[in-house]
């Protein structure tokens, strides 16, 4: 039996400007590095390392040598003196450390005028590096969406640009969630700035450990609104099926799929059935099965294009908006096609059950269906193929 993870001692933050205490990897006598505060830095506004002071078996000495470096009195190896042996009252000397360094701060404070800050960078400058990381510096390639949704996200979680990023905790960010008043899918963008920034100070050493883990959105999804296409629109819809943008416009209507999810999705064409799905945990990775309605269509779309959305969801989207104007119906937005799935599903009485899973909802506080509702192809199957095509 593995012996339990022993729990990383933590100690008091020192001020900026005061130099650092490092623990070292490895088995040493002396594990603690003792750093004077470093004056130089590269292109990028990272410090350039320095040479260390000295290295000491206890982190409280290796404080006591930086505070007599700052007072000029410290002499390599003579002052201050070792202790005879390691002091034990923790919680005593936390205490007394940091309100030696609450008192160095005002009085640098007094000295130099400025409000001192406590060492790290800030959430502002480590979003800053981060973005360069991932849009500037890395060789793949993102969309200008993804670039416009991070900026987005950023700008949303303004109250945090100031604070310093490694004394952000859990409820920090999640009150920047619950304090958000825009739509579900904003909130999503700010909680998956969250999760990057917290992988990315994870590579860097920014931080103790990821705080966004168990931040959530406490709203119900407004992703929902929509209006489902009418039984005469869907009828104008399969007189123009051969029509490119038509074509898919059927295929997600018998499918329930986020636009999205068409550029990703798996189809298996010998068992007839999607696969994918974005978003939810419920609607990652599910299985639809292919309507026989649109099995033409779909092996039609991938035998010409190679696949079933090849371009931009941006493109199809205006593409798509002209072919329902030529074609004389309302203006219809693509998630629109998922509330007709749902609305197609609830005329037609596929068990509601079957249709939650197909449209990835889910279960909610119903464990039963949750934890024990199990459904192969062939019952969800079954289920799609009582709706029947408007023609």
């Amino acid at each position: 039996m593995s012996r339990p993870k022993k729990k990383k001692r933590t100690y008091p933050r020192l001020p900026n400007k005061f130099g650092s205490i490092k623990k070292l990897s490895g088995n040493r006598t002396n594990p603690y590095g003792v750093y004077p505060p470093t004056t130089e830095f590269d292109e990028d506004g990272r410090p350039k390392s320095v040479p260390a002071l000295a290295y000491v078996d206890d982190w409280y000495y290796g404080f006591s040598i930086l505070t007599a470096y700052h007072a000029g009195t410290y002499v390599p190896g003579v002052y201050p003196p070792k202790p005879a042996q390691k002091l034990t009252d923790i919680e005593g000397l936390d205490e007394v450390i940091k309100n030696l360094i609450n008192d160095y701060s005002k009085l640098r404070s007094a000295l130099t005028g400025q409000v001192e800050r406590v060492q790290g960078p800030t959430f502002a400058e480590v979003y800053k590096r981060f973005y360069n990381w991932k849009y500037v510096s890395s060789k793949k390639m993102y969309s200008e969406s993804s670039k416009s949704s991070a900026k987005a996200a950023f700008k949303n979680c303004a109250s945090l640009h100031d604070q310093i990023f490694a004394d952000l905790r859990y409820s920090d960010l999640q009150a920047v969630i619950d304090g958000c008043e825009l739509k579900h899918a904003s909130l999503e963008l700010i909680l998956n700035l969250f999760h990057q920034m917290y992988a990315y100070a994870d590579i860097e050493g920014l931080c103790e450990k990821d705080y966004s883990a168990h931040v959530k959105i406490n709203i119900e999804d407004d992703d929902e609104g929509g209006e489902p296409f009418t039984e005469e629109e869907l009828k104008i819809l399969w007189k123009n099926e051969k029509n490119p943008e038509i074509e898919l416009l059927l295929i997600m209507c018998y499918s329930g799929y986020r636009i999205a999810a068409y550029k990703t999705l798996k189809v298996n064409l010998d068992d007839q059935y999607f696969q994918g799905g974005l978003k939810t945990k419920a609607g990652k990775d599910r299985i639809v099965p292919i309507h026989p309605g649109i099995l033409t269509l779909v092996k039609r779309r991938i035998k010409r294009d190679g696949g079933l959305l090849v371009c931009s969801v941006g493109k199809y989207r205006k593409s798509m908006y002209g072919a329902l104007e030529m074609l004389g119906i309302e203006k219809h937005t693509p998630h629109d096609c998922r509330h007709t799935f749902s609305a197609l599903c609830e005329k037609y009485e596929v068990q509601e059950n079957d249709r939650k899973r197909m449209l990835g909802h889910s279960f909610g506080n119903d464990i039963t269906n949750k934890t024990y509702g199990h459904r192969n192809l062939e019952d969800l199957r079954t289920e799609i193929c009582k709706i029947k095509i408007c023609r």
